[in-house]
């Protein structure tokens, strides 16, 4: 048994949702968003590498060598899957491992509403799941595949770097490729999906242009697309996409998106009040009529009036989702302020919580 597998039960065991080891450091894990040293010696440059490279084959120490960066998936006998990330630096060889769920959560253990379901009902078209890196997109993608998985007979084709959750035969006929492994990138699985007959693609991340440009086209072309941006709004991830465009071709896809895009699912993870777990603020972005004008005519700025008042069609702002979770006790006024888009809002909030602490 690796020396690290001990440290990754020990995650388990402490519901972390990460682990880091790195050099002149003692391990270090990330529980309820917050970093946590543990009272083990400081690794030595040494044996971080050791440790690190004992869990590697040696095909991924060669490209970890080659490109002193490498992102892998492990899995752990009786204890679960973790997604690899190593890169070297000036104290030398780190990594940090998220702790995969042993299994995939439905939309309902998420905390998703009937939207997010309405939305994948969906035969074509663009749905795009965001947040900042950690904040879960890369379940809510499972989640979804899991629920088309569960209710269609589709072929699903995705494209993961790397493959977290291995999704079980269902209804659907699922390939899931490796980047790296089963594909030399995005835009070249991409390119060859298109010859493969998939009714649904899952992107694991819109990470350039080519690969924005290509997963467009394929929803334009009869296919759901799923996609997930490290992107903090739902207007900021329609800007980050157009803005990757040269400004003479923006026109065209402003057009081609504000046809093509179905929903955006930005998502925030937000320590819970009991200090035992986290719950997740949704900020959903439907495509209607109204915000396929926004887009066509350059007023993006605009979105997050319209999301108020759809909430019809199952719309909603990311700070009335906070509330909602605050007005519920689930989380802290501290934790409102924190992470709402406009703080504030919940400034009262927080000087009424902080003068019933006080008493």
């Amino acid at each position: 048994m690796a020396t690290l597998h001990k440290l990754f039960k020990a995650a388990v065991d402490h519901k972390a949702s990460d682990i880091h080891v790195a050099p002149g450091e003692p391990f270090i894990l990330r529980r309820l968003g917050r970093l946590q040293k543990l009272r083990s010696p400081p690794l030595t440059p040494e044996q971080s590498q050791q440790l690190i490279c004992e869990v590697l084959t040696e095909a991924q120490q060669r490209m970890l060598r080659t490109h002193q960066q490498l992102d892998f998936a492990l899995e752990i006998p009786n204890l679960g899957r973790f997604r690899g990330s190593a890169m070297v630096h000036s104290r030398g060889l780190s990594a940090a491992f998220r702790v995969i769920p042993p299994t995939i959560p439905t939309l309902e253990d998420l905390g998703m509403p009937d939207t997010v379901k309405k939305v994948l009902d969906n035969h074509q078209g663009l749905i795009l799941v965001t947040g900042a890196t950690g904040h879960g997109k890369s379940t809510t993608l499972a989640a979804m595949v899991n629920h088309i998985n569960a209710t269609r007979s589709h072929h699903v084709l995705t494209v993961e770097d790397p493959i977290e959750f291995v999704h079980p035969l269902k209804k659907c006929a699922i390939n899931q490729r490796d980047l790296n492994r089963n594909t030399l990138s995005y835009a070249n699985a991409l390119k060859g999906a298109l010859r493969q007959d998939p009714d649904v693609i899952v992107i694991g991340e819109l990470r350039d242009l080519e690969t924005i440009s290509l997963a467009i086209s394929a929803s334009e072309t009869g296919h759901l697309v799923i996609g997930t941006l490290s992107t903090s709004s739902a207007a900021k991830t329609i800007d980050r996409i157009i803005d990757s465009y040269p400004s003479r071709e923006q026109a065209q896809i402003r057009a081609m998106l504000s046809e093509s895009l179905k929903a955006v699912i930005t998502q925030r993870l937000i320590p819970a009040k009991d200090g035992k777990s986290m719950v997740m603020a949704l900020e959903i972005l439907i495509g209607t009529l109204p915000l396929t004008n926004l887009i066509k005519d350059a007023k993006t700025f605009q979105i997050p009036s319209i999301m108020q008042t759809g909430k019809s069609v199952g719309m909603r702002i990311m700070d009335e989702s906070i509330l909602e979770l605050l007005q519920a006790e689930k989380i802290s006024a501290a934790e409102a302020f924190a992470n709402a888009s406009n703080p504030d809002r919940f400034k009262t909030f927080v000087d009424k919580e902080n003068t019933n602490g006080d008493d």
